[in-house]
């Protein structure tokens, strides 16, 4: 994709086509503060560009008929999310539809050059299966804090070794298409707001609970990373004073306590002492405890699982009452691996943020569980690079 929107017109046009798929141009005119002939003007130039071309005559509004316009079918983004054991790939069209996904164990702390050697096999195994000659731009998603003009990761307490790695340049370069880097969960909550729970919703917080805790920030449909690109590091807010140590270096934030290592620590000393049958009779079967196991034990009605549970969900949910009183969203969306705890925790959560919130904050408030699993990564991932390649140069 060599080809970059002119204007904010064109840019604007480029980003509708892409959430609402082909339009015509008199629908297309009913939504931007165009005239007709300028609106003419910049779809002509656009089909000059390649990237948008004519499909098929449009629905008759009296007059003349005309065509459907659409992005190029070409067109090709890869999205990856970099977790923190395993890594999705996909390869969607420029509607952000995911024609291939791919996923992979692996751990993070292997470092920046053994992941991206997975992410680049990964991306070829898609190439080659015929989803992609090319990729015309890659989103790039990690679970640490990223500094996100430069695209580099900022001392990220649980990947070690990635501190300043120029991850957007190494992976520019070996992909032979532009590269954008953001936050996991940044990219989550663009995949959520895009293509699942979170579409009409303008104001919202996306929270993923997996292996560390984060939270999206979206205010007027746009990510807020705030001044550096910290924004939403929720996982090392305190919960419990004098705490456990976290990896960050403090105590009792909210990550030492609940989160897929914390939960799975907690549930192996339960086991060890002797609280937890069905716990115990998993650590004996597999020789170590996750949060899977946990999920598993609290469905079979394990009390000690789910009282794991809603002790996690119950501070969880007391970070976020405050979290909400003073944003105000409009939605909550829990996502991440530890959401296969389900409404046991989804319930301890709503509790607390019920309780303890504003009444004006809360009262048409929905805390729900996201809708795409592990494609919201993905497909935030292409709407990352989306939103990049579809601004003007």
């Amino acid at each position: 994709m060599t080809a970059r929107p002119a204007n904010a017109h064109q840019a604007r046009l480029l980003r509708l086509l892409r959430d609402g798929g082909p339009n015509s141009r008199a629908q297309l005119g009913d939504q931007v503060d165009l005239s007709r002939s300028k609106l003419a003007v910049e779809v002509e130039r656009l089909l000059e560009t390649g990237l948008v071309v004519a499909d098929g005559l449009a629905a008759s509004r009296g007059g003349r008929r005309s065509h459907n316009i659409r992005l190029a079918p070409a067109l090709r983004f890869l999205g990856v999310d970099i977790g923190a054991t395993s890594i999705d790939v996909a390869v969607t069209n420029a509607e952000l539809e995911v024609l291939g996904h791919l996923n992979q164990p692996m751990d993070v702390r292997e470092g920046p050059v053994a992941v991206f050697e997975q992410v680049l096999a990964m991306a070829a195994k898609l190439r080659s299966s015929g989803l992609a000659e090319g990729f015309d731009g890659a989103g790039i998603g990690v679970p640490g804090p990223v500094r996100f003009p430069e695209g580099v990761p900022v001392a990220p307490p649980i990947m070690p070794g990635w501190d300043g790695f120029p991850v957007r340049e190494a992976l520019s370069q070996d992909l032979g298409c532009p590269v954008m880097v953001d936050n996991d969960v940044n990219l989550m909550a663009m995949g959520e707001q895009h293509a699942g729970v979170a579409r009409s919703v303008g104001d919202f917080l996306c929270v993923k609970i997996g292996t560390g805790i984060g939270c999206g920030i979206v205010v007027g449909g746009e990510v807020y990373r705030g001044t550096t690109g910290s924004a939403g590091d929720i996982g090392h807010i305190q919960a419990v004073p004098d705490g456990r140590p976290c990896a960050c270096g403090n105590r009792g934030c909210l990550e030492a306590h609940f989160s897929g290592a914390a939960l799975a620590r907690d549930a192996t000393d339960a086991a060890q002492q002797g609280l937890s049958a069905e716990l115990a009779a998993r650590l004996d079967a597999a020789g170590a405890l996750t949060a899977v196991d946990v999920a598993a034990a609290a469905a079979a009605g394990d009390a000690t699982a789910l009282d794991l549970i809603r002790e996690g969900g119950n501070r969880t949910g007391q970070v976020l009452a405050a979290l909400v009183s003073f944003f105000n969203p409009g939605l909550v969306v829990i996502g991440g691996g530890v959401t296969g705890l389900g409404h046991t925790l989804l319930a301890a959560i709503r509790t607390q943020v019920y309780r303890q919130s504003l009444p004006l904050a809360t009262g048409n408030l929905p805390i729900v569980l996201g809708e795409l699993g592990p494609a919201a990564g993905v497909i935030g991932a292409a709407r990352l690079i989306s939103d990049h390649l579809f601004s003007p140069a």
